[in-house]
């Protein structure tokens, strides 16, 4: 039998993708606002910004077990 995650737990969960949002956007704008200034290969951090936004939002949605 499955028992409910504890609500902190689920809380701290979605906080956490929320965080993880808004971390990934603003790397994301930040490099790609200065896409000179990087020092020739931007991808890395376009592609982290992208990851994070994509997994914060699988955060998100997920429901705890």
């Amino acid at each position: 039998m499955s028992e409910e995650a504890p609500i902190g737990l689920t809380i701290m969960e979605k906080l956490i993708g929320l965080l993880m949002v808004v971390i990934g956007a603003l790397t994301f704008y930040v490099t790609y606002t200065n896409l000179e200034s990087t020092g020739g290969n931007p991808f890395l951090f376009l592609t982290a910004g992208i990851a994070l936004v994509v997994l914060g939002v699988f955060l998100v949605i997920v429901r705890a077990e």
